[in-house]
């Protein structure tokens, strides 16, 4: 109830918004567009796919969140699983951002998905708290803090972002750095 209050809140909010908000973006005109150009002059393009309103591609501003993105393309859809994506997390330029519907497996490259890729690697980018808890002498709590640095901060552009996170010093990033990606 509580998340569906803040939602409904946050909508109104957005509904505000001046005119720079979120837009839909042809595809002739977003096919030349994306890039760094766009991120310099303050915007960003996030691909929304999946249970909601209206999928496509969508001019941001940067610093947008997910819950921007999705309210972008006009909502979630019925049957979209709401849980599965995490609204607070920033979105980046040239992104995908997938709402898959309730009982869809996830989209192994999505944000939140867990579990390691190819070559076993778990990607720092995408995993979930059980499956950053899968590395050694990463428990929960570890683990928490690497996605609560990974929605402050974006994405991790290095394996050595890590030692940004308190409680990952030299010897451990040494120790897991091989069992990560970005």
């Amino acid at each position: 109830m509580i998340v569906l209050l803040a939602l409904a809140a946050t909508a109104g909010i957005g509904m505000l918004r001046p005119a720079g908000g979120p837009e839909v973006v042809p595809p002739a005109v977003a096919s030349s567009a994306p890039g760094d150009a766009s991120v310099a002059s303050g915007h960003i393009f996030v691909h929304v796919s999946g249970a909601v309103t209206e999928p496509g591609l969508y001019q941001l501003v940067a610093g947008a969140r997910a819950f921007d993105a999705v309210a972008a393309a006009g909502g979630f859809a019925e049957g979209a699983d709401r849980a599965a994506v995490n609204l607070a997390r920033t979105v980046d330029d040239g992104e995908q951002l997938h709402v898959p519907l309730v009982g869809e497996a996830p989209d192994p490259a999505s944000p939140g998905a867990a579990g390691p890729l190819a070559g076993g690697k778990i990607d720092l980018n995408t995993a979930d708290l059980a499956g950053l808890d899968t590395l050694p002498r990463v428990g929960p709590a570890i683990a928490q803090r690497i996605i609560d640095w990974r929605t402050a901060n974006g994405r991790f552009t290095s394996v050595d972002d890590l030692l940004g996170i308190p409680g990952i010093g030299d010897k451990m990033l040494a120790g897991i750095r091989d069992l990560v990606t970005v």
